[in-house]
């Protein structure tokens, strides 16, 4: 035996797998999946400018929360009858309980079909 210390064996089959080898070829993935990922992702943001998420306060800002709730309106109304009522639904509704926190986080809410994304979903009541 020898007291050096030995090389690491390298190995070309347990290569560390590539960028490409990790990443989706974007034409296999069907678009309503796309779709709902947006979506959710526009949720996901709108909710922690809304100051709903975990010490909220620090990370609100409401008129950042109008622009992403006005795109996710925009996203679910045209996308609904191509990604059917099963996928659409649970999208209307977390756009609806959005644009309800919106209206009662303002100091001044706005008038009935005035808020985000009302002009896409009509006026929304609690």
């Amino acid at each position: 035996m020898s007291d050096a210390p030995s090389a690491p064996a390298a190995s070309s089959s347990q290569e560390a797998p590539g960028f490409d080898d990790l990443t989706r070829d974007i034409a296999d993935v069907p678009a309503v999946e796309v779709i709902t990922t947006v979506a959710v992702h526009l949720m996901s943001a709108a909710a922690v400018n809304l100051g709903l998420a975990e010490e909220g306060e620090q990370h609100r800002d409401l008129d950042e929360a109008r622009k992403l709730i006005e795109a996710l309106a925009g996203l679910v109304t045209a996308s609904a009858t191509e990604i059917s009522s099963f996928h659409a639904a649970p999208l209307r509704d977390g756009l609806k309980s959005l644009q309800l926190a919106f209206r009662e986080a303002s100091t001044v809410p706005d008038q009935p079909g005035q808020g985000p994304g009302e002009k896409f979903t009509g006026p929304v009541y609690g």
